[in-house]
């Protein structure tokens, strides 16, 4: 089983794939956390994030326990992997990396759940199951500044509704596999959801088309 789960930021996507992977015994990836690992990399060594040769060589070294790494969280992070998942070359380098994963999700595991920006466009065309998680921006917004402050981050909410207007315009207009749903895509609208009823919902989807 290949479960594609996309989506904006702060749609809850990443939380609802993580509670499916558990539930259905497959393997998660977090295909954000892959350009969120290649770009705390370069920030690290104080370079650009917009640097083709820089970024592709950071994308190449990446090793999966890097994507498992605490400090990826911050929205510093957060916006310098969203101009490093623009350049091309490291889009593809990171595409190898995540259908790789797919087909070889590791032993004791009944398939694949990865989320991200263009699974079921980009990654995984043919995966069984394809959910476009989204949520209006007021209510990603305020999911976000709770998120940062709860890790004690100063969190201004016209600021972060800025940057996540940015970050969706960035996401949604790019040449290379922009942000959008998958023709075969289920739909989900978590904005009157919680966590809770978002993961019974997405559950109930996906029984429904294996008849479980």
């Amino acid at each position: 089983m290949i479960i594609a789960v996309d989506g904006p930021a702060a749609s809850g996507k990443g939380t609802l794939a993580r509670r499916l992977a558990d539930t259905y015994k497959l393997a998660y990836l977090d295909s954000g956390a892959l350009y969120r690992a290649v770009a705390i990399a370069l920030l690290n060594e104080d370079k650009d994030p917009s640097n083709e040769a820089a970024s592709v060589a950071a994308a190449k070294g990446l090793a999966l326990s890097a994507v498992m790494a605490e400090d990826l969280r911050s929205d510093r992070v957060a916006e310098a992997a969203s101009k490093v998942a623009t350049i091309p070359a490291v889009r593809q380098v990171l595409l190898n990396f995540q259908q790789g994963f797919a087909r070889e999700p590791g032993t004791g595991f009944a398939g694949a759940i990865i989320d991200g920006r263009d699974i079921g466009t980009i990654v995984c065309p043919n995966a069984d199951i394809k959910i476009f998680v989204t949520a209006r921006i007021e209510v990603r917004v305020r999911r976000r500044v709770k998120e940062l402050r709860e890790r004690g981050e100063d969190a201004i909410e016209a600021r972060v509704l800025a940057d996540m207007r940015e970050r969706d315009k960035r996401d949604s207009t790019r040449s290379i596999a922009p942000l959008v749903s998958a023709g075969d895509a289920w739909i989900l609208d978590v904005s009157e959801l919680d966590a809770d009823e978002t993961f019974e919902a997405a559950k109930t989807h996906i029984d429904k088309c294996f008849r479980i």
